[in-house]
């Protein structure tokens, strides 16, 4: 079926005067309708992830009711079990999360599927948390993570509290496939079922239990720490808000601000604009509130609360953001010289991080006779590692990946920002009471393992004209490899799109080049870009970065030529 006759379908199907309906009325640009309608927003490992509005490749009650449904007949598929065994749904604060968890809560209920959901918005890692607590064979999160206002999404996870594998997502989408989105969906009345005892609201008892679990992971505590240490948080208008301020309290920081404009939740993130704390611009209020309490140390977490990014102080009093690679490195530094220092580090123990994530953690857990394992990118192949570790007798100690995603906890099997900001915190305040600063630790670990720079810039190209065009990139570069790239040759390409070694399929490229630099490529899962990672690693960080430049430069110049 073409763009246009679905069009028509919709405007017939759907009700006079409903609001799908009256939004596709006053769209008058073809180009726009075939956007809408050119194919339907698919789902996959990543769920659905799209803008909010009417269309088939949009987000909206019948595309999020047909998904959920054809979840639901997978789930019923599976037996009785599953069914008793439930599902549990949480949502951020962006514009129709809560009407969309409704809507999934009351279809799961109608298909006879036991369901669990909070009374209020929660952390996507209290979701992840839960799904393993509750023993539930699946959990729905609706989020759209760190999109722009204008997007929404649907997570899907299973039983063992990751988002769903390649495997279990092809199974969802052949049943999604098959559901009629205009006659094939069953529905009853959120309210209704809540009242019927179909659908449980978990009380306060179920966040606590997620607390402790990541107050456990402390390494230090009470007059190991300098808990006065001034701290500023922001929640990005998020669902972080108010565990992340109880998780302060609960560890005894007692001089911490968080941002009072970025307080409580507002899906237009009014005052942050692009609500991604990997981006600088997120912490410019923070910033502000930095430099009037003194701060040493900027928090935030995106509004789903999973990813987590920071701002320290320099040598000369400055904020300056750190990337997720910048951030790993203080975590895995810190996790490895904390438990070394606290005789908790175990005879084999093991990290996780995923094939574009610097390699400089690499040496730093070698260091410590600590394994570093690689995987995909997404916390579903990094925190779907666990199991194998622990068949091979090994200590899961911390997953991570550069794009500001830290998994500290075994039993929270998705990036915490919660937990990561908690360690981040605790290691601030420990090096603190030695006298020294979080810059200070940074420039000890380029000191000791090596001078690194790193760069993750993409480019991005939206709409059915920037997805041809992102192929077409690939397509060029596989068929065009360099022997150069900005005078260091390249002496091996790795193409993981049939799989490398132990590693699945994926459309990624890596390229090493001599005087220790590799770069890679690869298209987003859930957005509309092509991302490059760049790493060098020189005597010192002015070599490094200008040597990374350098190869950057000539890259992105030479891919954006592809038409």
């Amino acid at each position: 079926m073409g763009y246009k006759e679905k069009y028509n379908e919709w405007l017939e199907k759907l009700p006079e005067g409903s609001a799908l309906r009256d939004e596709l009325l006053s769209v008058t640009d073809e180009g726009e309708i075939e956007e809408r309608f050119y194919k339907d927003l698919s789902f996959g490992t990543a769920g659905l992830r799209g803008k909010v509005g009417a269309g088939s490749n949009m987000m909206n009650v019948i595309t999020v009711g047909k998904a959920t449904q054809g979840i639901a007949d997978f789930i019923v598929s599976q037996g009785e079990d599953a069914m008793k065994a439930g599902v549990v749904i949480a949502h951020d604060p962006r514009h129709f999360s809560k009407e969309f968890s409704e809507l999934a809560a009351g279809i799961f209920a109608a298909n006879g599927i036991k369901v669990y959901t909070f009374p209020d918005l929660r952390p996507t890692p209290e979701l992840a948390f839960m799904i393993r607590k509750l023993h539930t064979v699946s959990g729905i999160n609706i989020t759209a993570s760190h999109n722009p206002k204008e997007y929404n999404g649907y997570k899907a996870y299973w039983e063992d509290g990751c988002q769903v594998s390649s495997d279990i997502a092809d199974a969802m989408t052949d049943y999604i496939n098959k559901t009629d989105q205009w006659n094939g969906v069953k529905t009853a009345d959120y309210d209704e079922m809540v009242k019927a005892g179909k659908i449980t609201v978990l009380g306060p008892e179920y966040d606590r239990m997620y607390l402790d679990r990541i107050e456990a992971l402390a390494i230090h505590s009470g007059d190991e720490l300098d808990l006065s240490i001034p701290l500023v948080y922001t929640p990005l208008n998020g669902c972080g808000s108010i565990p992340f301020r109880q998780m302060l309290t609960d560890r005894g920081f007692t001089n911490w601000t968080i941002v009072p404009e970025q307080q409580d939740p507002d899906p237009d993130f009014t005052t942050v604009g692009y609500p991604n704390p990997e981006d600088p611009k997120a912490f410019k209020l923070s910033e502000k509130y930095g430099r009037e309490k003194g701060a040493e140390l900027l928090m935030a977490t995106d509004p789903d609360s999973d990813r987590f990014a920071i701002e320290i102080r320099n040598s000369d009093g400055d904020y300056v953001p750190l990337n997720g690679n910048q951030t790993g490195y203080l975590l895995v530094n810190y996790i490895l010289e904390g438990h070394k220092t606290a005789g908790t580090l175990p005879e084999k123990g093991a990290m996780v991080k995923s094939i574009v994530t610097s390699t400089l953690s690499t040496r730093m857990a070698k260091a410590y006779g600590v394994d570093m394992f690689e995987t995909l990118t997404g916390f579903k192949n990094i925190c779907g590692k666990i199991p194998y570790l622990h068949e091979h007798g090994y200590t899961y100690l911390f997953g991570y990946e550069e794009s500001v995603g830290y998994a500290a906890c075994e039993d929270i099997r998705d990036k915490d920002g919660i937990s990561a900001g908690m360690l981040v915190a605790e290691a601030a305040a420990y090096y603190r009471k030695q006298g020294k600063t979080l810059w200070d630790v940074l420039n000890d670990i380029y000191a000791k393992y090596g001078c690194f720079a790193e760069d993750e810039p993409n480019i991005i190209l939206e709409g059915i004209e920037g997805s041809e065009r992102i192929g077409r990139m690939m397509k060029w570069v596989r068929e065009n490899e360099p022997e150069k790239i900005a005078g260091n040759k390249v002496e091996k390409i790795i193409d993981y799109i049939d799989g490398y070694e132990d590693i699945p399929p994926q459309n990624c490229l890596k390229f090493f080049l001599a005087g220790d630099s590799w770069f890679a490529i690869r298209p987003s899962g859930t957005e509309p870009k092509i991302k490059f990672y760049f790493y060098s690693c020189r005597n010192s960080l002015d070599e490094a970065h200008k040597a990374n430049d350098a190869i950057k430069n000539e890259v992105i110049e030479t891919i954006k030529k592809v038409q």
